[in-house]
């Protein structure tokens, strides 16, 4: 009998975003996914880019994803990650989509796989013991970083490559590097449910939509604010609350998110200054500067260089 596991999956297309679309969130659509044949687990490549995707689902995954940059958002844990990014998410944890808002090239490998896909045993041998406590701690969303991402990453692009014997025992190979490894952040404070996120998600889906469409046009914190049916000071605090941060470091964020994009595309700096909503040069540069730890003329000349 086909193994099928279920995701569920919670899409909104930049065009129609809106209150009435808002309060329609709470129906998720069903899809179903199933392991490649003849595995246990399945592998992707997804290419999502521009996709606003904040969706849950009862299987673990794992994402490794290579791009310029772009969001981290799991559970309640929100941030960016730069270069490239190593996740591993247990069940039922609410988020987003690690190629959402990246315009230049996005690499990424996939895996998603039941609890027991392995077996109602699989986990009682004492072998496992390890990567018995790295799957109990993936409810609070895991992210690897140092030689334990490289490593893995190694492995993970090489999977689709081998036969499906191997690509077993290269994936329990990369569950016991991340099961013993000490370079790992963990993003929740408590493991996510969805019950508990539910609110959050409807606020927060709207709340990326908003910025998405207007970063470039000054938002307005007290029009979002009565849109999410909140007062100013009430959506200030819940915000900060939610991502330990400002509603304006986050909207700074993404504006350098969208900078970093564009001066990927040869953009001038001048060019990319006004086209992110920023009316001074000098704060512009500035604001760069503290956010990525460089100017953006020399973050471009890095990257492009590298390029050709």
């Amino acid at each position: 009998m086909t193994n099928i596991c279920t995701v569920l999956i919670f899409y909104l297309p930049f065009s129609t975003i809106n209150v009435n679309a808002v309060k329609s969130m709470s129906k998720l659509q069903l899809e179903e996914v199933r392991p490649d044949m003849g595995s246990s687990f399945k592998i992707l490549n997804p290419s999502l880019s521009n996709t606003f995707l904040w969706h849950l689902h009862p299987e673990y995954e794992i994402v490794y994803v290579e791009a310029a940059g772009g969001p981290r958002h799991v559970g309640s844990h929100i941030s960016k990650y730069e270069v490239s990014d190593l996740v591993f998410i247990g069940p039922n944890i609410p988020h987003l989509n690690f190629d959402y808002g990246v315009h230049t090239e996005c690499k990424q490998v996939v895996i998603q796989m039941k609890e027991n896909f392995l077996g109602e045993a699989f986990f009682n041998n004492p072998e496992i013991t390890a990567i018995k406590q790295l799957f109990k701690k993936a409810g609070y969303g895991l992210s690897f970083y140092g030689d334990t991402k490289i490593q893995a990453a190694e492995a993970l692009k090489k999977l689709q490559s081998l036969d499906r014997f191997n690509q077993l025992l290269s994936l329990l190979q990369v569950f016991q590097l991340l099961a013993t490894s000490n370079e790992v952040e963990v993003l929740n404070n408590a493991p996510a449910a969805n019950k508990a996120f539910e609110k959050q998600q409807k606020r927060m889906s709207f709340i990326y939509k908003y910025v998405e469409e207007h970063y470039h046009l000054k938002p307005d914190v007290n029009t979002l604010a009565q849109q999410v049916n909140l007062t100013t000071a009430a959506f200030c605090r819940y915000f900060k609350k939610q991502t330990k941060q400002t509603f304006t470091d986050f909207l700074n964020r993404h504006r350098m998110s969208e900078a970093k994009n564009l001066l990927l595309q040869d953009k001038t700096v001048t060019e990319v200054c006004y086209a992110t909503g920023f009316e001074q040069l000098s704060y512009f540069n500035k604001t760069f500067k503290k956010l990525t730890g460089e100017n953006p003329s020399a973050f471009k000349k890095r990257n492009l260089d590298s390029i050709y």
